[in-house]
């Protein structure tokens, strides 16, 4: 191959193949984009933070384990919850609502949860931490 051939190239000759026979697809009703509910998408990121050894490939695999995680045990409710333990741990227990405390105890299982899938692979993590905020 020369490089006329390579940046110009010819079109292809036609084949004589035989055409097949169109399908009748008309049988089925079209697909709705309205009929589908769109998925909750999670507003928040997490960062390693106080992490000793700086290795990015490292870290980046651990928040993404962590986030995988809280996804996995919180589901749609990780902003929600988040606010909620922010809530509980700005007030007393007598000023939240029945939801707000349940959703408060859900992020402290599923943050713990979380934290040991993300620092299953590091070494030395005394004082590492996930920071998780919304965004």
């Amino acid at each position: 191959m020369n490089q006329a051939e390579l940046f110009y190239p010819q079109a292809a000759a036609p084949s004589h193949e035989a055409a097949l026979p169109q399908a009748d697809v008309s049988e089925e009703p079209p697909f709705r984009f309205e009929d589908i509910e769109p998925e909750p998408r999670v507003a928040y990121t997490v960062r390693l933070a106080d992490y000793p050894h700086p290795a990015a490939d490292a870290v980046k695999v651990s928040e993404q384990r962590f986030r995988r995680e809280l996804d996995r045990q919180l589901g749609g409710d990780v902003t929600r919850a988040l606010r909620a333990f922010h809530n509980a741990s700005e007030s007393s227990e007598t000023d939240l609502t029945r939801e707000e405390t349940a959703l408060a105890r859900r992020w402290m299982k599923a943050y713990d949860a979380a934290r040991t899938a993300g620092f299953r692979d590091l070494g030395d993590t005394d004082e590492a931490f996930f920071d998780v905020r919304a965004v």
